[in-house]
């Protein structure tokens, strides 16, 4: 029983790990270093380019995560290989997802792709933005069959989940949806700064 006491704590604390509540004051520092984590364990020097995939409508409070964090990062971004799809004005959402993937592998040779995406949970979790390796399935929560899509992923926890959740999207607090993509879009572009000395993709 131990042992699999030690293996419950060990897979808590790796959650944990991947976690950031924008509540806590560190939580700018604490993205940075899980992105550039995640970053390094995920991305091949195979990968020719970055693309930041930024899902979502800006026509929801609760999923315009994605578009407002193409938005800031797109007077941001200052490197040649790393681009954005996915903006306030251009967004990338459910109907035009499939195309979008499809015009991504079509114009780069294995692109490296960060999905960014909104997403409802527990409400403890509510104002955390989860950091990882692997694809997400965007619209799972919302019960669409979309592609999974993403060499890794940030996923914003927007509101809670569980029932009615396009009524729980549109009255999303736009105020905690902006504070997440304040924290997701400068914490990239300080990450691809201090990435840009060692990776030559980013140079």
């Amino acid at each position: 029983m131990k042992k699999e006491k030690g293996r419950e704590d060990g897979a808590v604390q790796a959650l944990e790990s991947k976690i950031i509540d924008i509540k806590n004051p560190n939580a700018l520092a604490m993205f940075i270093e899980r992105f550039i984590f995640t970053f390094k364990e995920t991305y091949s020097s195979e990968n020719s380019s970055v693309i930041i995939l930024c899902i979502g409508t800006d026509r929801s409070t609760g999923d315009c995560l994605g578009p407002l964090v193409g938005y800031k990062l797109g007077s941001m971004l200052r490197w040649p290989n790393v681009f954005i799809y996915g903006t306030l004005e251009n967004p990338v959402h459910a109907k035009n997802l499939q195309n979008t993937i499809d015009v991504i592998k079509s114009n780069y040779r294995r692109p490296f792709i960060i999905a960014v995406d909104a997403c409802l949970g527990n409400y403890e979790r509510v104002g955390c933005i989860i950091v990882d390796k692997g694809p997400i399935v965007p619209g799972a929560g919302v019960n669409k069959k979309l592609p999974k899509v993403g060499d890794m992923y940030i996923i914003g926890i927007v509101n809670v989940g569980g029932f009615a959740e396009y009524l729980i999207l549109q009255n999303t607090r736009l105020g905690l949806v902006m504070n997440m993509a304040d924290i997701i879009s400068k914490g990239m572009y300080l990450s691809f700064s201090k990435l840009a000395e060692s990776f030559a993709l980013l140079k």
